[in-house]
């Protein structure tokens, strides 16, 4: 397993950091890992496999509290 931090996930990721932590409440993001009381990171295999969903999802992605119905 390998780490990243916050400066290396938003190199990687081109949202805020409220965007992302918002996201991580829903369950739409990987989980931040508490490596101290003042430090996280987080597990760079499960960032890679949530941007490599996104490019898969086709279009847009649904926006939060919106329900999608498919027919």
């Amino acid at each position: 397993m390998q780490l990243i931090n916050k400066k290396t996930l938003l190199g990687m990721i081109p949202l805020s950091e409220k965007a992302i932590y918002n996201m991580e409440k829903r369950g739409d993001f990987p989980k931040r890992i508490a490596l101290t009381s003042r430090n996280v990171a987080w597990d760079l295999d499960e960032v890679t496999g949530w941007i490599e969903s996104r490019k898969s999802s086709g279009g847009q992605a649904a926006r939060p509290g919106q329900t999608v119905i498919v027919s």
